[in-house]
């Protein structure tokens, strides 16, 4: 290659499988593998369409389509005026499992903490004692969090809490434990289930997730059992940009 030709070009096509596909499809899959290798960083430029073609040797229309489709995944994100650049990685949660945050934090190589913003005792509301399955008046404990990665809000956790089944939740410091590793301690999860939405965050929720107030957010309402019992009702906001939810199937 000539010395002019961006270095970040260079053996793109190497360790890929000599298997017959579109060209298209060959140079969307070099780059998603110099990605998820880790030569090419989030947020890093990458080469121009016209710099492919000259090193490539292949259509503007074939590296075209292959950013493009890229760009679809959220693989690329290209900006008017300044190029195409690595997405940063969304964090992403499984739908019908329930993991602890930290977990999913340090799997994808990230720095987690959490900032508690409520910790309380009370009595259980109308809507939250039949939310737990409770009598109203039922000693429960609320929890509003903010979770963390790589000093980036991801999440706001609000919680309710059936004191019965966890009477020292009030006790732990959630900096160094989460709600979830608590709870899975004193009433494991037996069974749970999700409702997902899309929603716009409130002025107060948007601030402290550093996002305008026009941007989506995913909502998950969840509610956990042990045995018989319900332990806990969470509401969890995600930035939409940030977050993503996947789930697998089978036969």
């Amino acid at each position: 290659m000539s010395s002019s030709i961006n270095p970040l070009l260079y053996d793109l096509f190497a360790g890929l499988p000599d298997t017959p596909q579109p060209i298209y499809a060959k140079v969307k899959q070099a780059i998603h593998h110099k990605i998820s290798s880790g030569q090419w960083q989030p947020h890093q430029r990458i080469p121009s369409e016209a710099e492919m073609v000259q090193a490539l040797g292949v259509s503007r229309m074939t590296v075209n389509r292959a950013l493009r489709e890229l760009t679809a995944e959220g693989v690329l994100t290209r900006q008017q005026g300044l190029g195409t650049f690595v997405a940063q990685k969304k964090a992403h949660s499984a739908l019908f499992e329930v993991h602890n945050i930290a977990e999913e934090v340090a799997s994808r190589g990230g720095t987690y903490h959490a900032e508690p913003v409520l910790l309380e005792r009370g009595r259980a509301s109308v809507e939250e004692a039949m939310s737990l399955g409770v009598r109203t008046g039922h000693a429960i404990f609320r929890s509003r969090l903010l979770h963390f990665e790589n000093e980036l809000p991801i999440q706001i956790e609000e919680r309710v809490v059936n004191a019965a089944l966890a009477p020292e939740y009030d006790q732990q410091d959630f900096t160094h434990i989460t709600p979830y590793a608590y709870l899975m301690k004193v009433a494991p999860m037996s069974e749970g289930e999700h409702l997902v939405e899309a929603v716009l965050g409130t002025e107060q929720e948007c601030r402290q997730l550093h996002i305008d107030l026009s941007e989506p957010c995913l909502q998950i309402r969840r509610r956990t059992w042990c045995g018989e019992q319900i332990v806990t009702t969470a509401r969890l906001l995600h930035p939409g940009s940030r977050f993503q939810l996947f789930g697998h199937f089978g036969r």
